[in-house]
């Protein structure tokens, strides 16, 4: 019994104040659903970034990676010297190493002939340095001259390029070069790049008459089954020139990432945006709460002198900042599940919902609202019972 009158009594109150103004309960809630669709969608946005960001390391086929150590993330290489990755070769564990090209490069889109960059990606088709079927498959295609393969996936503004295969119509040009279209894959577009194309080693030296066969941006190790990866990773450390980073694939998905939270403005940007709306939410419900005190201190004073403790408004003030929560939660969740689809439609990148951002984000509401609560409390203070004389 002393359980019950401790949390439900309080809670009861707390229930029937808030619906009892529906005007000021509907605005309460909207304020929190803001705040809640907020960070729902700041953090989507900032998921989008980082799953988008390791999109093309995820289907890289390798044990180890190399790049140079001022390379701050695949779509910004800077180049090393291929007989680098050549010496690896000389561990017993290693089976098989393959350099990779990359290249940001304008492509033509064959109907509009608007040119809009993408990403390009070198390497030897027998190699097979990539885990997806179609390029897989069309290894062939890749080692005939002035060919590529072209990401479905990549934004619509390149043009729409399986109906134009399927007439016939698969010539265009890649950095003032011109090229076939030989076949399609699905990699995904990034906020580095709009879209990708991958095709043999010499077709990117010929897409890139500058480059030279010897300055590489990737070295892709595979090593031999059963190989202790940690173990060759700190063998090859040691034997080669310090201005080489090797990372597992791991550590590549992780450099990745945090060059977009930590070096990039932008992932600071979703952040701040997510900070901005708990901000906000806190402000709001704090209002909501100070208002509800300000306008029943009489009544709170009242029943003070009857004997209620003080701690039985504290948790009054705690039980309203909770239903806030859970009653502008919900809307907001599904709200953001439609508002993530359409993102998704439009930015044609990933954005999950997953159940333990949506568990996240409801104690982050739910501290917010309990935050606020804490603020108004002192005023609860005022609510003495020799106002009533």
């Amino acid at each position: 019994m002393n359980l019950i009158a401790w949390g439900y009594f309080p809670a009861r109150l707390a229930w029937r104040q808030l619906i009892f103004d529906r005007t000021k309960l509907i605005a309460a809630i909207c304020g929190v659903l803001f705040a809640c669709i907020l960070v729902f969608m700041q953090l989507g946005f900032k998921d989008s970034l980082y799953a988008s960001a390791a999109s093309a390391p995820l289907k890289l086929n390798g044990d180890l990676f190399l790049m140079h150590k001022q390379s701050e993330a695949m779509w910004r290489p800077v180049n090393f010297k291929r007989s680098e990755l050549m010496r690896t070769l000389g561990h017993p564990a290693v089976a098989e190493v393959s350099p990779l090209y990359l290249g940001l490069a304008p492509f033509k889109n064959i109907e509009t002939q608007v040119k809009r960059t993408l990403m390009v990606y070198g390497f030897d088709p027998e190699a097979q340095l990539f885990n997806v079927e179609a390029i897989k498959n069309k290894r062939g295609e890749l080692r005939l001259k002035d060919t590529v393969l072209f990401d479905e996936s990549s934004r619509p503004e390149f043009g729409h390029i399986r109906p134009l295969l399927e007439a016939g119509k698969n010539v265009t040009e890649i950095n003032d070069y011109k090229v076939a279209i030989r076949g399609l894959f699905q990699l995904g577009v990034s906020f580095a790049a709009d879209g990708n194309v991958v095709t043999s080693d010499l077709n990117f030296m010929r897409i890139f008459p500058n480059r030279n066969a010897g300055d590489i941006d990737m070295g892709v190790i595979r090593l031999h089954p059963g190989t202790p990866i940690k173990q060759v990773q700190a063998e090859l450390s040691s034997q080669l020139n310090e201005f080489v980073n090797i990372f597992t694939y791991d550590e590549l998905l992780e450099y990745e990432k945090l060059y977009w939270a930590n070096t990039a403005p932008i992932g600071f940007i979703f952040g701040f945006g997510t900070v901005m709306g708990l901000v906000v939410g806190l402000v709001i419900v704090y209002q909501i709460l100070f208002t509800d005190i300000v306008n029943h201190r009489y009544e709170f004073a009242t029943l003070k002198a009857m004997g209620y403790q003080h701690g039985y408004f504290i948790r009054l003030v705690f039980a309203t900042a909770f239903f806030l929560a859970v009653l502008g939660f919900i809307p907001g969740c599904i709200l953001s599940i439609g508002l993530y689809h359409l993102a998704e439609s439009q930015m044609f990148m990933p954005m999950p919902m997953t159940f333990s951002k949506v568990i996240t984000i409801f104690f982050f509401i739910l501290s917010m609202c309990t935050i606020a609560g804490f603020l108004a409390i002192h005023k609860l203070k005022a609510a003495n019972p020799a106002d009533m004389f």
